[in-house]
């Protein structure tokens, strides 16, 4: 089995981690932790190339560490699993859509933020987008931000 487990480092998405550990799986599964690095606008800093180039170099370093904590957490909780590491770039809706379609997840694991449907109209349904666009099964972890685990390495966000 290939499951594509989506995280960026919030408390839910910790969750989302927590939920692959709890399933029980075939022999063989392969997970792919994925985080994407949402590129940032540069007309926001025109003119200011460096500061740009340091605030991109700084988001990926972020992206990279929190990846890389995902991955030895779901190690650590489930080591039965085969555990891959891959860094997306884009748009993170879009991103997580290719990539189990080009890699032919059989199932997606993402995490909610549960906002109501004010924030969701202004900052979009990650969640809500792969579930009715995913080329397969979608699992959607959701808690309370109080509720979820802090995986070790870790700062919480709550």
């Amino acid at each position: 089995m290939k499951i594509l487990l989506a995280v960026d480092g919030s408390p839910c998405s910790d969750m989302a981690i927590c939920e692959v550990a709890r399933l029980c799986l075939p022999a063989g599964t392969v997970v792919l932790v994925v985080s994407v690095d949402a590129p940032a606008d540069p007309s926001l800093l025109k003119g200011v190339t460096t500061a740009y180039d340091d605030l991109v170099k700084q988001q990926r370093a972020e992206v990279s560490r929190r990846l890389n904590v995902a991955v030895s957490t779901l190690q650590r909780q489930a080591p039965e699993l085969t555990v891959l590491p891959k860094l997306l770039e884009g748009n993170p809706k879009d991103a997580l859509v290719s990539e189990a379609e080009r890699w032919g997840a059989d199932l997606i694991v993402v995490g909610s933020h549960g906002y109501g449907p004010i924030r969701r109209f202004f900052l979009g349904s990650v969640s809500l987008f792969v579930a009715h666009n995913a080329p397969c099964s979608v699992l959607i972890a959701r808690c309370q931000p109080t509720n979820c685990p802090t995986p070790a390495g870790a700062t919480s966000t709550a």
